[in-house]
C-alpha cells in the first residue's frame, strides 16, 4: 500500500511537471517570443545581454509570428499597427535574422538625418544633452565585440564615452540616443518616402546601426514590411554583462523587469 501510494505521488508529480512545461510551451508559443540582445545598435536602451520577452499578441500574428502550422499566408490576422517610438523584433527582409529596432517612420511618412538630426515629415526631433553614456572598454558579450567610442582611442579597460541626448520627436515621444561621430554616412541621407504598408526603423546607438537608413544590399534593412514584424519588446526580464548566463557576478540586477521606452 505504501509502495503503490508513494508510486501514484511520484507519478502525480510527473504529470504536474508535464502540465506545467506544456502550458508554459503554449503560453511562450501564442503571446511570447524569447528575444536575447547580441549587440549594441540599440545602446542605451538595450545593452548586450539583455534578455527581453517579445509581445507577440502587440500587432497580431503574421506568417513569422503565428504558432500554427496554418499561418504561412502574407498579411496579419489580428493585427493592430505599431506606433511610432515602439521597439519592435522583425525578421530581416533578406537574410530571415530576427532584428530589434525603433519604429520612426509610419507608412507615408518622410524621414531624413541632416547634420545628425533626425527629421520626420520635414520637422525636426529635438535633442537635449544630458551625461554621456560610460562603458568599459572591453570584450562584451559573447561574441566579445568592444564598443566604439567618442573619445577614441582608448586602452583595454579604459573608460569609453558616448555622447547621450534625449530626442524628442515631433508628436511628443521621448527617448534616449547615442552619438559617436558627426560625419558619418548615416547623419546625412536623402530623404526616405515609407511606403505604404512598410516602416522606417533606426538603433537608438544612431552610429552603430545598420537600419533603415542603408539599404539591403550593404547589410542595411530597407523598409521594413509590416507582416516581418515579430512584436514589440515590452520590459527586460533579465540582463548579464559576462558572456556566460550563470556568472551571476555579472549580473545587472537593476536591470532586471525594467520597462523598453
Amino acid at each position: 500500500m505504501a509502495a503503490e501510494a508513494k508510486k501514484d505521488g511520484i507519478w502525480e508529480t510527473v504529470k504536474t511537471v508535464v502540465y506545467a512545461l506544456l502550458i508554459a510551451g503554449v503560453f511562450r508559443t501564442l503571446f511570447f517570443q524569447p528575444f536575447w540582445i547580441p549587440s549594441g545598435s540599440m545602446k542605451d536602451t538595450l545593452l548586450i545581454g539583455d534578455f527581453l520577452f517579445v509581445n507577440k499578441m502587440a500587432y497580431g500574428y503574421s506568417q513569422y509570428s503565428c504558432p500554427f502550422a496554418m499561418c504561412p499566408f502574407s498579411g496579419r490576422i489580428f493585427g493592430s499597427e505599431p506606433e511610432r517610438g515602439d521597439v519592435v523584433v522583425f525578421r530581416h527582409p533578406v537574410n530571415n535574422t530576427d532584428f530589434i529596432k525603433r519604429v520612426v517612420g509610419l507608412p507615408g511618412d518622410t524621414i531624413q538625418m541632416t547634420d545628425g538630426v533626425l527629421y520626420i515629415n520635414g520637422e525636426a526631433a529635438t535633442l537635449e544633452p544630458v551625461d554621456p553614456f560610460s562603458e568599459i572598454f572591453e570584450p562584451q558579450g559573447p561574441v566579445s565585440n568592444r564598443p566604439r567610442c567618442s573619445n577614441s582611442p582608448v586602452g583595454e579597460g579604459a573608460e569609453c564615452l558616448k555622447d547621450r541626448f534625449i530626442e524628442t520627436f515631433p508628436d511628443g515621444h521621448q527617448h534616449s540616443v547615442l552619438n559617436i561621430a558627426d560625419d558619418s554616412f548615416a547623419d546625412n541621407t536623402p530623404v526616405f518616402t515609407v511606403p505604404e504598408g512598410h516602416y522606417f526603423v533606426m538603433g537608438d546607438n544612431r552610429d552603430n546601426s545598420q537600419d533603415s537608413r542603408f539599404p539591403r544590399s550593404i547589410g542595411g534593412v530597407g523598409f521594413v514590411p509590416y507582416e516581418n514584424i515579430i512584436g514589440r519588446a515590452d520590459r527586460i526580464i533579465f540582463s548579464s554583462a559576462g558572456d556566460r548566463m550563470a556568472y551571476f557576478w555579472t549580473w545587472r540586477r537593476d536591470r532586471f523587469f525594467q520597462a523598453v521606452e
